[in-house]
């Protein structure tokens, strides 16, 4: 019987091997995947509602203070806010897909190799580099529209001034806005959804159903 040795190449694809259109190709794939099933998964009833992980609390300032405001008799304020900022986030999110994809089109053959040799998060760092700035731009006006429909900016602004009032705390302008809060929130939901799912398939390559995907990131193992 007459033995074969597999050479290097035949027998483990390295991440030098792989082409810039390869390289470029199997990332773009991996962002466009983890974008789209991030704002799936939060831009839907119960999005962030229903999930413990990316849950919206109320401010900080809110939860000191929250048994004295409970003693104003405001706990039906209190527990109609707490699931009024995660509505408006889930609303907002959906506003995202457009610009989260427009980066990956956007992206260089030189990102691309920076990504794949970066970290485990590299992908989640890259949206949030590209898209962050763009992207609360983008949400603060759905989410202010959300929140004055269903009464919660007006909740909480008369919240806020009965709180100041008492001397309890003093806010900044910053945090007399509800929808600067709901923004903020929103996005580290986003960018840690779409966290979850570059650890997905950085860890089993073959089960993101791309061939493509699982060269890329199965070299990169």
């Amino acid at each position: 019987m007459i033995g074969v040795t597999l050479s290097p190449y035949a027998a483990a694809l390295s991440l030098a091997d792989l082409s810039d259109k390869d390289a470029g190709a199997g990332l773009k794939g991996a962002l466009e995947r983890g974008a789209e099933v991030a704002v799936s998964l939060l831009g839907k009833k119960d999005g962030f509602w229903g999930d413990e992980r990316v849950r919206i609390p109320l401010p900080d300032w809110i939860r000191k203070v929250e048994k004295a405001i409970k003693v104003l008799g405001k706990s039906k304020d209190i527990e109609q806010m707490k699931e009024g900022v995660n509505r408006a986030a889930e609303q907002a999110v959906p506003q995202a897909k457009a610009l989260l994809l427009g980066a990956v089109k956007a992206m260089t053959v030189e990102d691309a190799r920076k990504i794949l040799q970066g970290g485990d998060n590299s992908v989640t760092a890259f949206f949030q580099d590209k898209t962050q700035v763009a992207l609360a731009q983008k949400f603060l006006p759905v989410v202010m529209s959300v929140t004055n429909r269903i009464g919660l900016a007006q909740q909480y602004n008369q919240l806020a001034a009965q709180v100041q009032q008492t001397g309890l705390i003093t806010l900044s302008p910053d945090q007399t806005r509800v929808e600067n809060h709901v923004t903020k929130k929103a996005l580290d939901g986003l960018y840690f959804m779409i966290g979850e799912e570059e650890k997905k398939i950085r860890q089993n390559p073959a089960a993101a159903g791309s061939e493509i995907l699982k060269r890329v990131f199965g070299a990169m193992k």
